[in-house]
């Protein structure tokens, strides 16, 4: 089955150029070009009529976590809370409208202590007033944080006598070893994942949490940290063929490496759209969370305080050293320059031992600074930009960090003339996958309240494009099948409404995604 496309601008990115048709024959891309070019290649293909809209690849994500977006759904949303009393009318909503049975807890995301009136994070006493009655958990925007109730502390055993887990803290009332409700890294990441969960409604979430993706042009998506239960998840999907995108699914190197091997018809290939693409590691926190780790002190807060890392140097090394041994790739994240400092001193070791070219990729890199450029270059390491800090969060960085380090964040520019490949993520389910958004905040850098952060480090539509496309391509060893509209690759393409590089720059989060297509066929249409 052939289709041509035209009547539009297709956009190949493989470079800055333009092209008026392109032909896909069943998953394939055939031709790309003039209409005079492609059309003698179209004979019985079936015509479809841009109408003036743009055709370019589909975008790639840089990094997400499918399975928690689906994790989700079904929640108290409360992103954009601004009070504990906002937090409150939305329990009390969600509470009349959900079918509660006896057993099950009341789970919130999306809350950001930065953004509500109190200024902190909330207490258990204070959701004992909010949800007295059963286990309540609301986790943070960031996913690094999040705070419990006083029966979901019980349900959970954490108590007086519980200790603080390496790499992470459980908050506690003051004068006493009691816990407040608050737990921060890996004391929430472990503790808070024990709370039950429903088999039977997974898989439909995960096929919402996919629509979702879809409907930003995303065709490749990302699970960055996944553990034997979203393993068991994803691959549940794909044997019932339930999954109309590609995931790659990055494992916890920590606890569960041992799913790679067991798992060897994924490994680093699609079955039913699912492939295991290497190893994810976490080096530190989250900066808006004030538990990245940097090496000069936060402001506005304790003396001295920089954040922490979870491991040593040992530790890590260890990890790079089996993931250089066995030629896996990595995905390592680090947001604090002290952070990125350790895995590109770590990984050197373990690349000199071993030479293997694994692609690794510093996931956020928020504050990567210029100087540590070079190491990325020379080590053949990836950035991957969380680059819509930027809106989100940059006026907290302001406060954070000061205005100079602030301006620094996703360094994309300083990436670019250092020859240091990035691409972009919204790390989902922190934030909704609008690649597009993405795109804008790289081109303009504007933060919530206005302001332009960092002029030095806006860098072009083309690039910004090019970065969740070609680059996110290369990143996942895909270059070859995705990321241009380039003859034998891949038919995975988005439809915009408009031309993005003939768009004003700061209209570029108004584009809009009319349809994506996966191997040829729309997998969304706007409706």
């Amino acid at each position: 089955m052939k289709t041509l496309y035209q009547n539009g601008t297709i956009l190949p990115m493989d470079q800055e150029r333009t092209a008026e048709a392109l032909l896909v024959e069943d998953s394939r891309i055939t031709a790309c070009g003039s209409c005079s070019e492609v059309a003698p290649l179209a004979d019985g293909a079936d015509l479809v009529d841009l109408h003036g809209a743009a055709l370019m690849p589909a975008f790639i994500d840089g990094h997400s976590h499918i399975t928690a977006l689906a994790q989700t759904m079904g929640l108290v949303q409360l992103n954009g809370a601004e009070s504990l009393r906002d937090i409150g009318e939305r329990v009390a909503a969600f509470r009349r409208n959900a079918a509660l049975r006896a057993q099950d807890w009341i789970i919130g995301f999306g809350y950001d202590q930065n953004f509500l009136d109190e200024k902190r994070h909330p207490t258990a006493a204070e959701l004992d007033l909010i949800c007295p009655d059963r286990p309540f958990m609301m986790g943070h925007a960031s996913g690094h944080m999040g705070v419990l109730n006083s029966l979901a502390l019980q349900a959970l055993h954490i108590t007086a006598d519980t200790a603080d887990p390496e790499g992470g803290r459980i908050g506690r009332i003051p004068g006493s070893n009691q816990p407040n409700g608050y737990l921060e890294e890996t004391a929430f990441i472990t503790l808070g994942s024990r709370i039950p969960s429903d088999p039977e409604s997974a898989l439909t979430n995960l096929q919402k949490a996919e629509d979702i993706y879809l409907s930003n042009g995303i065709a490749t998506i990302h699970d960055g940290l996944t553990k034997t239960l979203e393993w068991q998840l994803l691959r549940a999907a794909s044997e019932q063929g339930r999954l109309r995108a590609d995931i790659v699914s990055y494992i916890d190197i920590r606890d569960h490496a041992d799913l790679i091997a067991r798992n060897p018809a994924y490994h680093k290939q699609y079955k039913n759209r699912l492939k295991i693409g290497g190893y994810k590691l976490f080096l530190d926190g989250s900066p808006q969370g004030r538990t990245a780790w940097v090496t000069e002190p936060y402001l506005n807060g304790e003396k001295g305080y920089c954040g922490y890392p979870i491991y040593s140097d040992a530790e890590v090394l260890r990890f790079l050293d089996r993931a250089q041994r066995e030629d896996e790739p990595i995905h390592v994240h680090c947001n604090g320059d002290a952070a990125a400092a350790q895995f590109l001193a770590c990984y050197e070791k373990a690349y000199r031992e071993y030479k293997n070219e694994i692609r690794p990729v510093m996931i956020h890199a928020q504050l990567l600074r210029p100087d540590q450029l070079p190491a990325l270059k020379r080590l053949h390491m990836i950035a991957s930009f969380f680059t819509a800090h930027t809106y989100y969060w940059g006026d907290i960085h302001v406060k954070n960090f000061g205005p100079a380090r602030a301006e620094q964040i996703s360094p994309a520019k300083s990436a670019l003339e250092h020859g240091v490949l990035f691409d972009f993520h919204q790390d989902t389910p922190v934030i909704s996958p609008n690649m597009l958004e993405t795109v804008w905040c790289a081109v303009n850098r504007i933060t919530r309240e206005g302001r332009q952060l960092g002029k030095v480090e806006c860098i072009s539509t083309f690039q910004a494009l090019k970065a969740v496309t070609a680059n996110a391509a290369f990143a996942i060893f895909e270059e070859q099948e995705k990321g241009t509209l380039t003859l034998g690759k891949r038919a995975d393409l988005v439809v915009l409404d408009q031309n993005p590089l003939s768009c004003p720059p700061k209209e570029l989060r108004s584009l809009r995604v009319l349809a994506t297509i996966k191997d040829g066929t729309a997998v969304y249409r706007q409706k």
